[in-house]
C-alpha cells in the first residue's frame, strides 16, 4: 500500500468492514474535537490542535492501534488496562466492539490539554 496523503485514502486503502470501524473512530474524534485539524503522520490518520499532536490511530490486520501520546494512556489507564499496550499506544481488538466512548473521552482530555499548553504559553 502507497502511503495515504489524506485520512480518505488511508481508510479507502482497507476492505470494507475495517473502513466502516475507522470511520467510527473518526466521527469519535471529530465529534470530540472539532477544531482538530485533519492529515497524515507517520503513515497514520492523525490530528493536531493548536499546532499539536492529538491522537493518531491505525488499523491492523487483528486491532486497531490507538495513540494519544503517553499522557492519554496515563489518564485513562483504568479503562484501558483490559487491553494489549505499549509506550503511548493501545490495541482496541477487530473482534470485539470499538469503545467509541472511551475514545472520545481521551481525545477530550487531550484537547483540554493542549488547550491549556496554548494558553500557558501566551502567559
Amino acid at each position: 500500500m502507497t502511503t495515504a496523503k489524506n485520512i480518505d485514502e488511508y481508510i479507502a486503502g482497507f476492505p470494507p468492514g475495517i473502513q466502516h470501524v475507522l470511520e467510527q473512530i473518526r466521527t469519535a474524534v471529530k465529534q470530540a474535537a472539532p477544531e482538530a485539524q485533519e492529515g497524515i503522520s507517520y503513515g497514520m490518520p492523525a490530528f493536531k490542535l493548536h499546532g499539536s499532536p492529538l491522537v493518531y490511530f491505525a488499523a491492523f490486520k487483528n486491532h486497531i492501534g490507538f495513540y494519544a501520546t503517553p499522557t492519554g494512556h496515563v489518564k485513562f489507564a483504568k479503562e484501558l488496562s483490559k487491553y494489549k499496550q505499549g509506550k503511548g499506544s493501545v490495541q482496541f481488538p477487530m473482534d470485539q466492539p470499538m469503545p467509541l466512548r472511551l475514545i472520545s473521552d481521551i481525545v477530550k482530555f487531550r484537547v483540554m490539554e493542549n488547550t491549556q499548553k496554548k494558553t500557558n504559553s501566551k502567559s
